[in-house]
């Protein structure tokens, strides 16, 4: 059990979160997600030690849960001090792992924010970073670029191949 007491957010309150926490597991609350999100979350790669603490009550709940889960196991990497409390939650991690691999499978609307999240439940923090900013349409460019780029380079070296240069 988490000692609230001694945890604090990136505020450094140590009242608020557990009272946000309680919001959203009564009722999906918008402005509670978003206060949440700024408490426990820091900035771009840092995470607040009330994050860690925090991982139980959010991970399977809801898309909001598991895109805040993802966006704080994906600073994990990063200099927080907080180790303790994210051995911690190795449990809620397995647990988170195989509800975003079964939430996967559905083709969800949050692919992309998912896919992230299981990049950083399986430590692979830098590509769970990396994908970060992207959206479905930004994807599929990608993967086209990528795919006219793989056709090229074989055009490009059957060419050659054909004018005794390959």
């Amino acid at each position: 059990m988490v000692n609230w007491a001694q945890v604090r957010d990136g505020w450094f309150d140590v009242d608020r979160v557990p009272e946000l926490l309680e919001r959203v597991q009564r009722q999906d609350d918008a402005e509670a997600w978003k206060e949440l999100g700024w408490r426990l979350v820091l900035e771009h790669d840092l995470v607040s030690p009330a994050g860690f603490a925090a991982l139980p009550r959010l991970a399977p709940r809801s898309a909001e849960a598991r895109g805040l889960a993802g966006r704080i196991l994906e600073r994990a990497a990063g200099r927080h001090g907080c180790d303790d409390l994210l051995a911690a939650c190795d449990g809620t991690i397995a647990e988170f792992r195989e509800v975003l691999d079964r939430h996967l499978r559905s083709r969800p609307a949050d692919y992309l924010v998912s896919f992230r999240a299981l990049l950083a439940v399986e430590e692979e923090y830098h590509w769970a970073n990396a994908l970060e900013g992207f959206t479905a349409t930004s994807m599929a460019w990608t993967v086209l670029t990528v795919a006219r780029v793989s056709r090229s380079s074989s055009v490009i070296s059957g060419a050659t191949r054909r004018c005794g240069r390959g």
